[in-house]
């Protein structure tokens, strides 16, 4: 689970309008994306735009068998999250017992995701099914257990009056992974869609789901829901997959459940998010995209992998600003609707909404 740097994306997210013709082509519709806002509108540090990143003289990338951590670069570095909306959404995610991601994955974007920004907008990714996952990945700071809490049957309209109070366009729920449900949480997770979708029809909901271990009819519950955008994130390139997740997760399972969840809904976008400093190579990388668009994934995120604890995988590489350019030029290259690729971008990327919203609404318009 993308879910991204410092974005500023106030009023476009939840207030602009994109006045949209009607439109039967790809084109089209990357046309009108290209007279909006662009990648760069979205970021607040670091300025990507120009070349001062470069005068780093840092270390960037650990040698075989060194074991010390990698000093972090400033463009990394990010603010404190303070402020009266920051303590404000945590309260009310407090009052009705809800977990998110932003906190349990320990997302460098909280402040300003929390704190609203210069525009003041709040948003949260909402994290489903508790805060205790069955599985152990190395990259992610979530807590584990082989038997969590039991699911709150309050969840599913607790989590839907949260979301219709603050009034959004689109919403992002990610869950946990719970193995040890014989559905996996489908069927909950597929009643808090339709909650939200119950008390405002016209709101777009994106889920990152769990694999649910490649059971085809836990992905049909989650696909026929009512959702928006089925996200499932692929984490890594196959090479490191088995170092990087946990064991019950497959690189060609994901892929796989991907796949399926855009041939029983055709009209679902799929979305799909990569980590990039865990010593993949660039061929590696390369083929991940490929494999990724062969299933029809329509949007992509790519990130810096960012080490939570010392107990997690350590860095290997800062990939610089430049070559996360790259990686997006590539991704409309290979038929993206949408890549976002940068240093602190994460799959719940807020700029990445606002695309995906104007997607979402020109297929409507057809």
């Amino acid at each position: 689970m993308l879910r991204n740097g410092i974005h500023r994306c106030g009023i476009y997210r939840l207030n602009c309008r994109l006045q949209h013709s009607r439109s039967k082509s790809l084109d089209d519709i990357r046309e009108r994306l290209s007279s909006g806002p662009n990648f760069q509108d979205f970021v607040q540090n670091p300025d990507t735009s120009n070349d001062e990143w470069k005068d780093y003289d840092g270390k960037l990338k650990r040698e075989k068998g060194e074991n010390e951590r990698l000093r972090l670069p400033p463009w990394l570095k990010t603010e404190i999250p303070i402020g009266e909306n920051f303590s404000k959404i945590k309260k009310q995610l407090r009052d009705l017992k809800l977990a998110t991601v932003c906190e349990e994955a320990r997302c460098p974007n909280i402040g300003e995701c929390w704190g609203g920004g210069e525009h003041g907008t709040q948003t949260a990714t909402i994290m489903l099914m508790g805060d205790t996952c069955t599985r152990g990945c190395r990259f992610c700071s979530v807590k584990t257990a082989r038997n969590p809490p039991p699911l709150d049957a309050n969840e599913p309209k607790h989590t839907a009056t949260a979301i219709a109070s603050w009034g959004l366009d689109y919403i992002v729920l990610t869950s946990v992974d719970r193995d040890d449900l014989p559905d996996g949480g489908s069927k909950h997770i597929a009643e808090c869609i339709r909650e939200i979708k119950l008390k405002n029809p016209k709101i777009f909901v994106e889920c990152l789901a769990p694999d649910f271990r490649g059971d085809i009819e836990c992905v049909k519950t989650i696909a026929t829901s009512g959702l928006d955008v089925y996200a499932h994130n692929i984490e890594t390139v196959e090479k490191l997959t088995p170092f990087v997740r946990d064991r019950r997760a497959n690189y060609r399972q994901t892929l796989a459940v991907l796949k399926e969840a855009k041939n029983i809904n055709p009209k679902l976008v799929t979305k799909s998010s990569i980590m990039l400093g865990l010593g993949e190579t660039d061929a590696e990388v390369e083929q991940t995209l490929q494999d990724l668009r062969s299933v029809g994934v329509d949007c992509l995120t790519l990130g810096q992998y960012m080490q939570p604890t010392k107990r997690h995988l350590k860095v290997i590489e800062y990939v610089t600003p430049e070559k996360f350019k790259h990686w997006e030029n590539r991704g409309q290259e290979l038929g993206f609707l949408y890549t976002a690729s940068g240093p602190l971008v994460r799959s719940s990327y807020k700029a990445g909404e606002f695309f995906i919203t104007s997607i979402l609404k020109s297929r409507n318009e057809r």
